[in-house]
């Protein structure tokens, strides 16, 4: 029997003080995109770990247990939809903080075009807890 691959999705292990997993949308539209890279910066900035929107949606336990064991959980949508909110909330999961690109003053397009100011907006955003509840 072939063996499983495993999934590092939202493995807070290696992370140091408040542990966070970070749940981007990545649309197809320039907004889902630029939510996919601020994950993938803010992952390389040591501010969370970034974990697939897809499989959560699949109500997969492994990640459900880390969702569980992580101190937040960070979704970032790219529009006013809010898939992302919709798919953590339909599996029983609260955003502690949550970022929407377009909130951010970004225009949603049809296109991928976008900035590195655009990119740097969306990080900026989760580093001063934009979306979050007091």
């Amino acid at each position: 029997m072939p063996e499983q691959p495993s999934c590092s999705c939202g493995d807070t292990s290696a992370q140091t003080g408040t542990k966070r997993i970070i749940f981007p949308c990545a649309g197809q539209a320039n907004t889902g995109q630029l939510s996919n890279l601020a994950a993938i910066q803010l992952t390389a900035e040591g501010y969370g770990t970034i974990a697939c929107m897809a499989l959560l949606a699949t109500g997969a336990e492994g990640l459900k247990a880390k969702i569980r064991e992580a101190d937040e959980v960070i979704v970032i949508d790219g529009c006013p939809v809010e898939c992302g909110r919709q798919i953590a909330e339909a599996q029983g999961v609260t955003p502690d903080q949550h970022i929407v690109v377009t909130a951010l003053g970004v225009k949603k397009a049809g296109s991928m075009e976008f900035s590195d100011d655009d990119v740097e907006t969306v990080v900026s955003a989760a580093w001063e807890g934009v979306g979050r509840e007091d």
